[in-house]
């Protein structure tokens, strides 16, 4: 099963285009069906049924897996049976019928455009580590963006004279505005950041750590961490939140849903829809608490 799953990866990477992220993910989430298999006395695929892999599904449970990584890994076993079954020949798929644990929604965690500020005003504008620091969370608020496509981007997807940002995900590119204050703390950066930090190295990626390389994404996510706590913000903050609060804000101040929706780059309007369901909440909150005959 190792060289099944080795092909599949290497279709994923090679076909499909997938990030070095989602590749480890499906590597791993399969890697761990092997396991079970291999004590089940299972080695090949054309030994696995449909009772087998709910019996896979049924030991996460037992083993206390959280249902989101429960789903995850659901997800990842039906793509690797779908691509045996069309690339294979196997006889049957025998995911078909597997079933993912209902996922309660969780209400994303979204802050006020005063924490936002806060947030915003933390890093050190007199040297070359808070400069570059101001600008990523400056662009991650004024667009959006998921970190993994501010941790690729290069000099030439920043067009500053126009303000916008040329953001691409696995499935297709996008262009994201940006306003004046995010524009100024970008040239702030390429003007007198960048090079401090990058030196005589050939870089493409726009952001580099304090030795010159790629940001990484566990890197953004201390510097984030970092001026949350500087700032006195005590929820627990994800480089998601700045993308949630900016979709969030955005609605509560009048944008259309389908132009959030491009923006993020959600290619179902409903996963957009939660954003508008969070400002109506707030709206009926204000109302009840305010209103003198509710």
């Amino acid at each position: 099963m190792k060289i099944a799953i080795q092909e599949f990866i290497d279709y994923l990477h090679n076909e499909k285009n997938t990030s070095q992220n989602t590749e480890i993910s499906y590597k791993r989430d399969l890697k761990k069906l092997e396991e079970f298999l291999t004590e089940q006395g299972v080695e090949r695929e054309e030994q696995i049924s449909a009772p087998l892999l709910n019996s896979y599904v049924l030991y996460l449970e037992d083993s206390g897996f959280a249902p989101a990584s429960i789903s995850r890994n659901v997800a990842s076993v039906r793509s690797f049976f779908r691509f045996l079954y069309k690339k294979h020949g196997i006889y049957e798929d025998p995911s078909e019928q597997l079933k993912a644990p209902k996922l309660e929604k969780k209400t994303p965690e979204i802050l006020s455009v005063s924490e936002v500020e806060l947030l915003l005003r933390q890093p050190d504008a007199h040297t070359a580590k808070g400069i570059r620091d101001r600008a990523m969370l400056e662009l991650l608020y004024a667009t959006g963006m998921r970190v993994s496509e501010l941790i690729h981007l290069k000099e030439e997807d920043v067009n500053l004279n126009l303000g916008y940002v040329i953001c691409c995900d696995s499935e297709r590119e996008r262009i994201i505005p940006f306003g004046k204050i995010c524009r100024d703390a970008l040239r702030n950066y390429l003007n007198k950041a960048r090079k401090c930090l990058v030196g005589d190295r050939q870089v493409e990626e726009l952001f580099t750590n304090c030795f010159g390389k790629p940001m990484s994404r566990q890197g953004f996510w201390k510097v984030l961490k970092g001026y949350a706590q500087q700032a006195g913000i005590t929820r627990d903050i994800t480089p998601h939140t700045l993308r949630h609060s900016f979709a969030a804000h955005l609605i509560q101040n009048g944008a259309d849903i389908k132009s959030v929706q491009e923006m993020l780059g959600h290619s179902d309007i409903s996963t957009t829809q939660m954003y508008l369901n969070l400002s109506v909440n707030k709206i009926r909150d204000v109302y009840m608490s305010a209103h003198p005959r509710h």
